[in-house]
């Protein structure tokens, strides 16, 4: 067996300590975007694989400023399902669009989609709202159709789409909210040879150096490898009182390999290790008005306290065609995730302003979670009873672990105030605690989901789950039904209506949180529903994607924490479990081709979110729930290697407190560039300069009175990535 000397030679760096970079430079996509037939099986069917295999592999390479639309989506109905025969809103961002705007967060891509809204960024994490439910770091996030830990920010540079799939999904992937999953769909082994080298910069300083390799392994391809390396140094526009800017340092390395044993059977290998070290900043503070104390750029952390992350995922997953009509998925991942969190945890005082002192309660602290994921998937293309039937037989299992080790300041407190020298750094260790916390439980689910092609107008979805959790004083088991109906008047439009369940099971029976107020609270499971109805359209021969949506989404049981005002020193939160939650609302979205020259990416959401059958929260909108919120993403071809690009991202007021008494005013953020394409030597070359917020425009962006984050000011970033 012969082995490519380009794999070896990046087999060597990613083995060693020096883990280094990553970003999607291609410069070639393929511009054909095909969309199935309402009556066409939705999944490739066992012989139509075994013929591909025996087809040339030819390479298209066409505008780099095509690949705005996407036609199908994975995580949505678990398989490559044309969005027009899925039955709920489902939105694709490409890898296009993050390439363009030089994403390096997950939030920096999200905000391509109307539907979702920050919250806080607090140490060095991200947080959003889905239809304005909070994503859970354990059961939010899917990574190729694997729960994801996503306690981190993502490493986005492996990453060759997001779905963000709407509504409860629990009978296919078990606990999750109400608002929907993110599906991060990673870059996969390609049989032709990349290897494409980029680097970024902006007016702070902050730099970051990626490469994307790729090919055959063996010269009859069968094996094939995609490895991305990262290096990125940040410095941010917000800085500590003592007048250093905050910082981060991120470092990434990712190796994907597939191999094909024989023509039915495909095993593919991955790992990847993210290391991320950032100085803290738990965000700013506001007062009754809305407005934050003191100035914008001002960290109330000091400048000692840091979060240290290191992130590895390694993992195995297969497909066999047993027959013309069945095939058999199987994947596993194990992710580990440790962190050391060093606070100076500032605590924000009630009638705060300027100059006052704070305390604040310095500890550091040591985070072990371990999430081990399977799945087992049958699907089945077949004709029964003078129907077609896509049928899906599945299980999957979540192991977690979480353990803890802390230690506090010996004497517990300091207090604090602006113009003073900053304390020195406490001499604590984690290592000292000697009782250790630990928390663990699993869960297994049993799925069936089956689409029925009754005829070319009309679809029928039906599924249900039966699901078990393991856990000491929070054993939890739960039967979930699904069910959609989708019409075809003509191939290209879709008209459908769903009803969908979810669950979210507590992390025990009661409140157990030493600093909450209400410790030692019974709590209940969290339930959820939706009903959604909706359209989509293929316009302008198929090359634009018109959707809308209409969703009523009723939450039960939900938990409720915020900053706690009183005097007891020793409390931080204050924990409440209220009647319902009820979100209705509409969405409309269009992306892809307008004109041979114009590409659009664009959403709109209006929502209706509020409590209900709670004595203290009836008629309160949750915090970051925006009534309107709009995104538009657009790309306009002047020659074939100049495009320029202009955006524009609307938030409406939302509150920043569970009493809405605190305002964070609506804004519109404007961001454009231009990309510059050129040759030399054979060898292409792309030049990029963006503008973010491009009229300094001052706002507000997701988190509460104590931890909001202020939108960073106009800002540039030039990068040239080139492909051999």
């Amino acid at each position: 067996m012969k082995f490519s000397p380009l794999f070896l030679a990046v087999s060597a760096v990613l083995s060693s300590t020096a883990v280094f970079a990553n970003t999607d430079a291609n410069t070639a996509v393929n511009t054909t975007n095909t969309t199935d037939a309402p009556t066409a099986k939705v999944a490739a069917n066992s012989t139509e694989q075994k013929a591909l295999k025996d087809i040339e592999v030819i390479q298209v390479k066409g505008s780099y400023f095509n690949g705005y639309k996407v036609d199908n989506a994975n995580g949505a109905m678990r398989g490559n399902f044309s969005l027009l025969e899925t039955a709920q809103s489902v939105t694709v961002i490409p890898n296009t669009v993050i390439n363009e705007q030089l994403a390096t967060t997950l939030g920096e891509v999200l905000v391509n989609d109307a539907s979702l809204t920050a919250g806080s960024k607090q140490r060095n994490r991200e947080v959003f709202s889905l239809r304005g439910f909070e994503l859970s770091s354990s059961n939010g996030y899917l990574r190729d159709g694997h729960q994801h830990w996503s306690h981190y920010q993502q490493p986005i540079e492996t990453l060759e789409s997001i779905e963000v799939i709407k509504g409860p999904s629990s009978i296919l992937y078990g606990q999750s909210g109400p608002g929907g999953l993110i599906n991060m769909v990673t870059k996969k082994p390609t049989a032709n040879s990349i290897f494409n080298l980029g680097i970024d910069v902006d007016q702070e300083g902050s730099s970051r150096l990626t490469l994307d390799a790729g090919g055959a392994i063996t010269e009859d391809e069968s094996l094939r490898y995609r490895a991305n390396l990262v290096k990125q140094d940040v410095t941010y526009q917000r800085e500590y009182q003592n007048g250093e800017q905050r910082e981060r340092e991120r470092f990434l390395g990712a190796l994907v390999v597939d191999y094909d044993i024989n023509d039915d059977l495909l095993v593919g290998f991955h790992y990847d290790k993210t290391n991320d070290k950032a100085g803290l900043d738990t965000g700013a503070w506001l007062d009754d008005e809305g407005n934050v104390i003191g100035e914008d750029k001002t960290i109330r952390d000091m400048s000692w306290a840091f979060t240290d992350i290191t992130v590895e995922n390694y993992g195995v997953d297969a497909s066999y065609i047993i027959s013309d009509a069945w095939q058999v998925k199987v994947g596993y991942n194990e992710q580990t995730f440790e962190r050391q969190r060093f606070e100076s945890a500032p605590k924000n005082p009630s009638d705060f302003v300027e100059g006052d002192s704070y305390t604040s309660n310095p500890y550091d602290r040591f985070d072990d979670w371990q999430f081990t994921t399977t799945f087992i998937d049958f699907t089945g293309n077949f004709e029964l009873a003078g129907v077609d039937h896509n049928l899906l037989i599945g299980a999957n299992y979540l192991d977690y672990y979480y353990g803890q080790l802390r230690t506090k300041n010996k004497s517990d407190s300091f207090e604090y105030s602006a113009g003073q020298a900053e304390p020195p750094r406490p001499d604590i260790s984690y290592t000292t605690d000697d009782s250790l916390y630990t928390s663990e439980y699993d869960y297994y689910g049993i799925y069936i989901q089956d689409l029925i092609t009754i005829n070319q107008q009309w679809q029928v979805m039906i599924g249900g789950r039966y699901d078990k959790q393991s856990k000491t004083g929070a054993d939890n088991e739960s039967l979930l039904p699904k069910a959609g109906v989708l019409y075809h008047p003509s191939e290209s439009t879709t008209f459908y209506a769903s009803y969908s369940e979810g669950f979210e099971p507590q992390g025990s029976e009661t409140i157990n949180d030493e600093e909450d107020l209400n410790d030692g609270m019974e709590i209940d499971a969290e339930t959820s529903k939706q009903y959604e109805v909706g359209a989509k359209w293929q316009l302008l021969d198929d090359r634009l994607l018109l959707t809308t949506a209409i969703f009523d989404i009723t939450k039960s049981n939900v938990l409720v924490t915020e900053d706690y005002q009183g005097a007891n020193k020793d409390i931080n939160t204050v924990t409440t479990q209220v009647g319902e939650q009820r979100h209705k609302g509409f969405e409309m979205a269009a992306q892809g081709a307008v004109t041979d020259k114009l590409f659009v990416m664009t959403s709109m959401m209006y929502l209706d979110a509020s409590y209900d059958k709670d004595e203290d929260y009836t008629g309160m909108t949750p915090v970051d729930a925006p009534e309107w919120s709009a995104s538009l993403w657009s790309r306009y071809e002047l020659t074939e290697d100049l495009a320029i690009n202009a955006g524009a991202f609307y938030e409406g007021e939302r509150f920043a407190d569970g009493d809405n008494t605190v305002v964070k005013d609506a804004y519109t953020r404007i961001d454009v560039g231009a990309t510059y394409k050129i040759n030399v030597s054979n060898t292409d070359i792309n030049l990029r300069f963006n503008v973010q917020n491009l009229f300094d425009t001052d706002y507000l962006a997701g988190g509460g009175t104590s931890n909001v984050t202020v939108g960073d000011g106009r800002s540039y970033r030039l990068a040239v990535q080139v492909a051999f």
